[in-house]
């Protein structure tokens, strides 16, 4: 497998990004959920937030690095080639993917700095987005949770848009992205 993109296929760069990206945000939405397993105060409920606070910054730090992926390389064409309603709704979808990718961490490190809690991320401390303020972590809280639920129907969205294309348009586009695939 080539590590850059080709005109056919994706590279391993682009894809190892891809899943890494995906298993991240899944780890992060999982951390978050599974503390609601545990009392609160105790020392793994507090464990799965500070996951949940730092995977959600790596995804913001490894999103550079898939942004500038995607900005040197060329995208591998589908074929048979989309409709071309299709391919501004994919670029819609990815736009919107990647906005929530941004937004969330940086809302999540607002939060905390509102609350005048650290901001831990493997074991340094960043440091606070705005001074401590109650009412404003409060505000970007709601909205983070808010875009947290809209994440699961984007996310969803995104996948039935892929098996949408192999299953139905039997289309190339989900086959461009697997890791695991004959060249």
């Amino acid at each position: 497998m080539n590590l850059k993109n080709t005109p056919q296929t994706y590279g391993a760069l682009s894809i190892g990004m891809h899943w890494l990206m995906f298993i991240l945000i899944v780890a992060t939405y999982a951390s978050i959920e599974l503390r609601e397993l545990f009392d609160k105060g105790s020392e793994i409920r507090n464990d799965f937030k500070i996951w949940h606070f730092t995977l959600g910054l790596s995804v913001l730090v490894l999103l550079a690095l898939r942004l500038s992926l995607v900005v040197l390389q060329k995208t591998p064409s589908i074929s048979p080639a989309p409709s071309a309603l299709q391919q501004r709704l994919a670029k819609l979808a990815h736009r919107l993917l990647y906005a929530f990718m941004i937004i969330m961490p940086v809302l999540g490190w607002l939060i905390l700095s509102g609350e005048g809690k650290t901001i831990p991320f493997y074991g340094w401390e960043l440091p606070a987005l705005i001074s401590e303020s109650e009412f404003w972590a409060d505000i970007f809280e709601e909205m983070h949770e808010f875009i947290g639920v809209m994440g699961y129907w984007l996310i969803g969205l995104h996948a039935f848009a892929a098996l949408f294309h192999h299953y139905l348009l039997r289309d190339n586009t989900l086959v461009r992205m697997l890791p695991f695939k004959k060249d």
